[in-house]
């Protein structure tokens, strides 16, 4: 076993336990859809794959994690109102099977600790 790795996975692991909720849904929704994770963070409203990556994260954030849309609003650096219109949205795009089956597999890996 490569030790850097182990020392590696353990540091990542541990980081990941004590990241924000908002890290948390950000880093697994960044992985999934490979998209740069700071650019869910930025405050332009980039390209349509990040904003709507932004708004999966937002959703997950609040709705699996429990977090009030005023505390996803100031960690991702929106308004509450912004956030409230992306699970409204989120929500909606739900009626679409494939796609709710998506948010339905990162819902379980979050809630599993595992996102």
């Amino acid at each position: 076993m490569d030790l850097g790795f182990a020392a590696t996975s353990a540091h990542q692991g541990a980081s990941y336990s004590s990241a924000s909720p908002a890290e948390r849904a950000a880093t697994l929704v960044a992985r999934d859809r490979m998209i740069h994770k700071p650019l869910l963070f930025n405050p332009s409203r980039c390209h349509v794959d990040v904003a709507r990556a932004r708004q999966l994260a937002m959703y997950l954030t609040h709705v699996v994690l429990g977090q009030s849309l005023t505390s996803v609003g100031a960690a991702f650096g929106r308004d509450r109102t912004t956030v409230a219109y992306a699970c409204a949205l989120i929500e909606d795009m739900r009626d679409d099977a494939g796609f709710d089956a998506d948010v339905s597999r990162l819902e379980a890996l979050l809630e599993q600790g595992r996102g």
